[in-house]
């Protein structure tokens, strides 16, 4: 039991930081996708007996390493990126991979889900990378988002990626210097994957946090006068979206994990499974943190809508207003423009500075009305 007490510091030894400032997920994270000099979409393919790598003169074909397990025992964990349905045939074909997993494997796009096939399970994990950006616009993108499909079985752990982003690299080494975890089987490798894809969200939810505190504060800032000067809604908008997609990824995994650590399995080790409730908390803390900032993003851009409806109200009534006072001397030159012989005063010497006098008055007037009613 000392080995699963450790079992947390080995999969995850420093939770990965990430922000707009530029630090980025631990190493290993987000590194490329496949070696230039890989023939084919498998990664790596190795065996591990007793928690430990078996090594070989040469890398192993899927077909060797499994020959390998089923002779001297423990357990295969092969690594593919992005196969094609010919690259992939053959391995389902060894290793008895249910065709409808299959599909959904190499097609990809899937929903993260669990499902149980005969002897093996076949888990789907959406993984989620933060985009750094100077300045959050219209376009910017702020989430990129990968997948992981993960077939367990009882002497194999195949991992498929899709994207640019997820990579296991680092994870995989990681596990390697724990023997004593790795002894537990392919079991132990889904329940690190999981904290692994899980740890990320957390660390995008932060930075998204970041986001939106950002645009927050630009919507209800005070503006010249000390109104609120708002924002671009097209920003907002963007960054809903953005958020709509981490959501996606994020709230129908929680079914999955809950399975995993209350529904005993026989493919999955009693001493993991109980760190599967650990991987379903964190989880439903993001889910939380997601649907908040959808709520959130929801009244921000409502409040910036109803500024910008405000913004426009004022400057109607600006309007409005200088036009008041503009009528008055329209009204009295329209008035002693008129042709007309006889017209009372038009004789007058005292007439025009009269006139003039009482216009002034009356648009003064008016001014201080409207400015005392707020509408100046």
């Amino acid at each position: 039991m000392s080995m699963i007490r450790d079992l947390r510091a080995v999969v995850r030894p420093s939770r990965p930081t990430l922000h707009k400032s530029g630090v980025r997920l631990d190493s290993g994270a987000y590194d490329t996708t496949r070696d230039p000099a890989t023939p084919s979409a498998v990664v790596d393919c190795a065996v591990y007996r007793d928690g430990a790598r078996v090594h070989t003169p040469a890398p192993l074909t899927p077909h060797e390493a499994m020959r390998q397990v089923r002779r001297d025992g423990g357990f295969v964990w092969i690594g593919l990126h992005e196969p094609t349905e010919s690259e992939f045939s053959g391995i389902a074909s060894e290793f008895g991979l249910h065709p409808l997993a299959v599909e959904d494997a190499v097609q990809a796009h899937q929903r993260p889900k669990l499902e149980r096939y005969d002897d093996s399970l076949f888990t789907v994990f959406k993984t989620i990378h933060y985009v750094e950006h100077e300045q959050l616009d219209a376009n910017s993108e702020v989430v990129e988002t990968g997948e992981v499909m993960c077939f367990t079985g009882k002497d194999f752990f195949i991992t498929v990626r899709h994207g640019g982003q997820g990579s296991l690299r680092g994870l995989r080494h990681r596990l390697q210097d724990d023997p004593e975890l790795l002894a537990k089987g392919p079991s132990a490798v889904l329940h690190a994957i999981a904290d692994h894809v899980v740890d990320g969200y957390i660390a995008v939810a932060d930075a998204v946090q970041d986001d939106i505190d950002e645009v927050e504060t630009e919507v209800f800032s005070p503006g010249r006068k000390g109104t609120p000067r708002g924002t671009d809604a097209t920003r907002i908008y963007q960054l809903k979206r953005e958020v709509l997609e981490f959501k996606r990824a994020v709230s129908p995994l929680l079914r999955p994990m809950q399975l995993l650590s209350e529904r005993p399995m026989r493919l999955i080790d009693p001493d993991i499974q109980k760190y599967f409730r650990d991987v379903a908390d964190h989880l439903a803390r993001v889910q939380e943190q997601v649907v908040g900032f959808d709520e959130l993003l929801n009244s921000i851009l409502q409040a910036n809508l109803a500024q910008a409806s405000v913004a426009q109200n004022e400057d109607m009534r600006k309007i409005t207003s200088w036009a008041a006072i503009i009528a008055v001397p329209t009204m009295v030159c329209g008035v002693y423009g008129m042709n007309f012989d006889h017209m009372p005063e038009l004789h007058w010497k005292y007439g025009y500075p009269v006139i003039m006098g009482v216009t002034v008055m009356l648009c003064l007037g008016i001014h201080r009305t409207l400015k005392r009613n707020g509408w100046l």
